[in-house]
């Protein structure tokens, strides 16, 4: 079974750079957390705004992120990220981002989020829930 990968492309624009014009580091981790929505989306057909009516989550809090930067990406490049699920735990899960620039590798990324929803005895808490089966499932992967 092949995991599902999503991919976007989008145009590094003048707000993304620093002044030499090459992408901000911080910049790709907020590409990779709206990659990782669009994912999860994609996958369960479900926008992110309906997440807690249909799976019964508040979301997808991050606990972890990281990245390897391999090549710059500049002020003009079209660049694609390609955001799979990696692997899925009970709770947790690691969400992998690849990001090249005119085919080569710019940027290895990672993630790692919860499947998270209220606290069962204090609404003002979040707490770790199990990710459903169905769920994983629609990302061609099975749980570890």
């Amino acid at each position: 079974m092949t995991s599902f990968v999503y991919r976007r492309q989008m145009t590094i624009e003048w707000g993304h750079c620093d002044p030499a014009g090459i992408v901000f580091n911080a910049r790709f981790f907020e590409f990779f957390d709206v990659s990782t929505w669009l994912l999860f989306e994609a996958a369960l057909g479900v926008k992110r705004s309906d997440l807690n009516a249909t799976f019964g989550i508040i979301g997808l809090p991050l606990v972890d992120a990281r990245a390897a930067f391999r090549k710059p990406a500049k002020f003009g490049d079209t660049i694609e990220i390609a955001s799979r699920v990696k692997t899925f735990r009970r709770s947790s899960f690691d969400v992998e981002h690849l990001i090249t620039v005119g085919g080569e590798l710019a940027v290895e990324g990672g993630e790692t989020r919860v499947w998270a929803g209220k606290h069962a005895s204090d609404p003002h808490r979040i707490s770790a829930l199990a990710v459903p089966a169905d769920v994983v499932k629609r990302f061609g992967l099975q749980q570890v």
